[in-house]
Formats: structure tokens, C-alpha cells, sequence
């Protein structure tokens, strides 16, 4: 038996009011006003880091030296030369003797890296295979595209052992309908007439990729406990539900209302809810769009009742904060040029040999503990810090991103550059011991106290857009109910 094993999602903090881009914007085209809002990536996060929270959710539990293989499914790649599988690797703190790949320039993406990580895991392969796909589009400022498009990201562990959800079949179709499409060098999304995206698109190929699946195993309908399918516009949504004869109560919830269409993670996302709700028993459709589409069908087993710990969707729902302005939303978004004084004019440049012999330090924030006394300390050192003990090269690996912490002191600072000012630092120490200093983010000045916990979170430390390169490590999200 071949699926499922974990599963885990990542919505950002940040929620941006389609209501406020109205407001700013309507002027402009009032016609593509939605209701709701959409998730939106702080200016510290982008494809790569939402995958990795993502990891870090669907791995809870789950010995990560005994992952073969991590399959990254995107259409906003920071990089198009470096693998990005190979960075959400390094920060997940997997083996290097690994397989990663990069799934790419399609919606579909998402699906297709699924069944490759599965047909990998059948054929013995892998014994497990995880799947992250998220992404950051933009839409140029004032078109329906900004009012759809949110951030978000999931993941899965794809495995044959505590299988939660089985991989029973597929039914694909492919097709060079280009109704989005963005070329090498293009920033935004560029669509087609609306009319014939929905019509010839949408209305089209989800239904026949459902047809073709049920076709395929000798199913009916009624034997679906749900059927996902990602379709961003809600009247067609509800068309596609009607023309395949499905009530209401079996079909997944868009996510549009409180996130948007989220790219190739899309059909993932609304796969982790419902597995969030999932019964033992329930037979689950979902599929992806995207020059055609791909239908899977999964059948939840016992094993689903041992998974209900995830934040998945629903938990990172109900912690949110609203990004209140639309300028703030188009400095994030990189829309905009903001004036970041002559501290932030210049960023040192990147000593690449040293990141990669360091890799393991600043990507996977592993430190070290000492195995005559077991005190953990970071950066990694060869002598133990502490003052009874003192041992030398008695060092093991020690992986801090886990671990949970307490802020000991924070500082917040007007004067260093920062998009989202003030900038806000402060030491932590971990629980089990060590102590770092780290950058704080997703957070409010007024809401920080000393002592208060707070989790690591892979985020962007900067961006050297001269360069083309983009730096990582970690920072410290304090622990609000829900988090």
C-alpha cells in the first residue's frame, strides 16, 4: 500500500482585505472586486521558505534521516539555476544522500510531483518521498489576477508503512491551453480573455478529468466522500459541482474567501483540509488545472486518526493579522520602491564557499551538543561552553529549528533598514539549552514580552538582487494561542 503518510500546509501571517486593494485600486478596475481576503507572504518569505514550514508541519513525528527524497512543485522558483528542492533539503535538515527535484512551469505541478514521489515509493525506489509545492504569483497592480492570487504552501510524505490516505488511481490530461502563462523574463502572470478561461478552461477539463477517473475504476459520484478541485471563481466552481451532480457537503471549500488560489499548491492545499476532516473509509478526489489537469483518487485508512496534530490549514486560519494597507501589501510584493536609508543601500557580499561549508549551520540551524555532559550550544563549537566541563572534540549534531524557546530579551530597532520597520532581534534560549540571538518576524512591537515562547521559522535574511542571490537562515515567531 502506497500514499500518504503526513501531511502538513503553511498559511502566512499576513492577510491583505480585498476590500483594501478596492479601495486603493477600484478606480482603476472596480469589475474585479472579490469578496474576502487573500493570504499574502511577509517581504521576509517566498516559494522556498513557505515549503519548508510546510516540511516542518507534515514532518512532526517522523525521523527525518529516513526521508529518501524531496520533491519541490512551484511556478515562483527564486531560483531558475540552483536547485530550490536542494535549499528546502538543507533547511529540513535531510540526508545528502537524497534524491530532490524541482517541479515546475505548470498549475499542475503540484499533482505531478505527487504521483512521481508515489510511483517512486511503489517501485521501491524510496521508502519515503516528500512532496512541498507553494508559491508566491503576483498580478500586476489593479487586475483580477491580484484580487485571486494568495500565498500558501503544503506538504506530504508520501511512504507504503502508516499509510493515511492510499493512492488508488489517477487519470491525467495534458493540453497546451495557454490561458496563463508567463514567459522567462516575465514578473507578473498574464492571462487570456476571462470568458474563454472559464468556459474552454475550467468548465472543461475538471470535469472530463473527473469523468475519466471515475470511468477508469467503475465509480460513481456517490461512492466520493470528497472531491477537491481547483477552481479559483466561485460561480464556476459551483457550475462544475452541479454539471457532475455533486451536493454541496461533498465538495472542498476553495480556500478563496481566506486565502486565494494559491498556484501549484492549490489542490494540495484543499487536499490538507480535508484530510484534516477525513473519516476512515473516505474515498477522496482531488485535481489539480493547468494545461489540462491531473484527477487523483485516495482511499483514507485507520491510520488518519493518529495524524489530527497538524496545524495544516485550519490552525494557520485562525491565526492571522490583517495587513491593513495596500502600500505596505506593494513593498512586500516588491511593487513599489521604498526609501531604506544608507544602511540598507548595501549588502555585503555573499561568501558562497563558506555558506556551503556552513550549509548545515545556517541553512539547517544545527549546532551541536556535548556528549560527555549534553550541553547544546550554537554556533558549532569543538569546545563544550560549559564551565564544569570543557571537553574537547566530544561534539555530536544538535538541530535547534525544532526546538522550542523563550525570548530572554528583544530590542526594537527604527534605525536599521527594514521593510516592515521596526526591526525587532532579541536572544533566545532554547528549551533543553542554548542561546542565539535571531531576528524576530510575524510579530507586533506591543504584543512581545520577555519570556514568552517562540518557534523557529526559515525565513529570507536578505536579498543581494545585484548579485541574483538570496540569503537564508533562520528567526524566532513568538507563540500566540493557535501557534
Amino acid at each position: 500500500m502506497a500514499g500518504i503518510v503526513s501531511y502538513g500546509a503553511y498559511v502566512p501571517w499576513y492577510r491583505l482585505n480585498r476590500q483594501t486593494i478596492l479601495w486603493t485600486m477600484g478606480w482603476f478596475n472596480p469589475a474585479a472586486m472579490l469578496p474576502g481576503k487573500k493570504a499574502v507572504a511577509g517581504c521576509d518569505e517566498d516559494s522556498i521558505t513557505m515549503a519548508v514550514e510546510a516540511g516542518v508541519d507534515c514532518l512532526q513525528g517522523f525521523p527525518r534521516e529516513k526521508v529518501d527524497g524531496l520533491y519541490f512543485a512551484t511556478t515562483t522558483a527564486p531560483y531558475k539555476e540552483r536547485q530550490n528542492a536542494g535549499i528546502a533539503a538543507a533547511a529540513l535538515d535531510l540526508r545528502e544522500d537524497l534524491r530532490t527535484a524541482d517541479f515546475t512551469d505548470s498549475l499542475k505541478a503540484g499533482t505531478a510531483a505527487l504521483l512521481s514521489a508515489n510511483e517512486a515509493v511503489r517501485a521501491q525506489g524510496a521508502a519515503q518521498v516528500l512532496v512541498a509545492a507553494a508559491d508566491t504569483r503576483l498580478g500586476k497592480m489593479g487586475s483580477a489576477q491580484e484580487y485571486f492570487f494568495g500565498d500558501g504552501a503544503a506538504a506530504f510524505l508520501l511512504g507504503e508503512e502508516n499509510v493515511i490516505a492510499e493512492l488508488k488511481g489517477f487519470y491525467s490530461l495534458s493540453a497546451d491551453f495557454a490561458d496563463h502563462r508567463r514567459a522567462a523574463r516575465d514578473v507578473f502572470d498574464r492571462a487570456w480573455e476571462e470568458r474563454w478561461m472559464r468556459d474552454a478552461g475550467y468548465l472543461q477539463f475538471i470535469p472530463r478529468a473527473v469523468a475519466g477517473l471515475l470511468k477508469k475504476y467503475g465509480l460513481n459520484p456517490g461512492d466520493l466522500a470528497k472531491v477537491i478541485y481547483a477552481c479559483p471563481y466561485n460561480r464556476e466552481h459551483a457550475a462544475i459541482a452541479k454539471k457532475l451532480g455533486l451536493p454541496p457537503e461533498k465538495v472542498q471549500d476553495n480556500l478563496m474567501s481566506e486565502v486565494g488560489d494559491t498556484g501549484a499548491a492549490y489542490p494540495l492545499m484543499m487536499l490538507a483540509a480535508a484530510l484534516e476532516e477525513a473519516q476512515p473509509g473516505d474515498k477522496i478526489l482531488v485535481v489539480s488545472y493547468g494545461n489540462g489537469a491531473d484527477a487523483l483518487y485516495f482511499e483514507v485508512t485507520e491510520e488518519i486518526v493518529n495524524r489530527k496534530d497538524r496545524k495544516g490549514v485550519r490552525g494557520h486560519l485562525a491565526d492571522q493579522n490583517d495587513l491593513g494597507s495596500y502600500e505596505k501589501y506593494a513593498v512586500f510584493k516588491n511593487l513599489l520602491p521604498l526609501e531604506v536609508g544608507i544602511r540598507g543601500e548595501e549588502v555585503a557580499f555573499t561568501q558562497l564557499s563558506t555558506l556551503f561549508r556552513e550549509r548545515r549551520s545556517v541553512l539547517g540551524l544545527v549546532g551541536v551538543r556535548c556528549q560527555k555532559c549534553g550541553t547544546p550550544q550554537f554556533p558549532a563549537q569543538r569546545v563544550c561552553v560549559n564551565p564544569e566541563c570543557g571537553a574537547v572534540d566530544q561534539m555530536e549534531p544538535y538541530r535547534f529549528s525544532d526546538r522550542r524557546g523563550r525570548l530572554f530579551t528583544y530590542t526594537a530597532d527604527r534605525l536599521a533598514a527594514s521593510l516592515n520597520p521596526p526591526a525587532i532581534y532579541g536572544i533566545v534560549d532554547f528549551e533543553g539549552g542554548g542561546r542565539y540571538m535571531f531576528d524576530l518576524t510575524d510579530c507586533e512591537q506591543d504584543a512581545l514580552k520577555v519570556g514568552m515562547p517562540v518557534r523557529m521559522s526559515f525565513r529570507r535574511k536578505y536579498s543581494d538582487e545585484a548579485r541574483g542571490i538570496y540569503g537564508y537562515f533562520w528567526k524566532a515567531v513568538p507563540l500566540r494561542e493557535g501557534r
